[in-house]
């Protein structure tokens, strides 16, 4: 495999460093940034950051499989299925079998989970706002195209488990 040599992009010199301006970093870093923010918000409402990441794609799609939301929440099933235990126990979500396959299990929120859900999703509504106040609804825009293009190439659900990526998306689309 050919290493390829890309030159310093715009206003960056080849001394400026490598992690500042690596791909991977900056993806993690504003991700950090902005999710510690509001994370503290979601701790301040009693609770914890999987829960909130269940809640929401319950509310987007109540009724998901186990494997499904896993993907969606970026948890691995076994701490997602400890964690939909303890929401049980809450009263914020309920099991049950799927009715064309009985060996499947869907979860549900619960009417306090969809309320909760609501509330959480309004307050992610309002500190996203606040996010793109501070850029522009423009770049957001674009932001929000190219990371979603990076997740359906990269992300869980772009290819089957296990496989691979052997070429690159270039290649793919010629």
């Amino acid at each position: 495999m050919t290493a390829h040599k890309h030159p310093p992009e715009a206003g960056q010199t080849a001394d400026q460093g490598f992690v500042r301006h690596y791909l991977l970093y900056l993806l993690a870093a504003a991700s950090e940034g902005v999710s510690t923010e509001f994370h503290a918000q979601v701790r301040a409402r009693g609770v914890r950051v999987p829960e909130w990441r269940i809640l929401a794609c319950l509310a987007d799609e109540d009724g998901q499989m186990v494997t499904q939301l896993a993907a969606l929440a970026l948890m691995e099933q076994s701490r997602l299925t400890k964690i939909i235990d303890q929401m049980a126990d809450k009263k914020l979500v309920t099991r049950r079998s799927d009715e064309r396959d009985r060996r499947r299990v869907r979860v549900f929120l619960t009417a306090t989970g969809r309320s909760l859900a609501r509330e959480l999703v309004e307050d992610a509504r309002i500190h996203e706002a606040g996010i793109i106040d501070q850029i522009s609804p423009a770049q957001a825009a674009i932001l929000k195209h190219v990371l979603a293009r990076i997740v359906a190439l990269h992300g869980p659900e772009a290819r089957p488990a296990g496989e691979r990526r052997t070429t690159r998306p270039a290649e793919e689309e010629s």
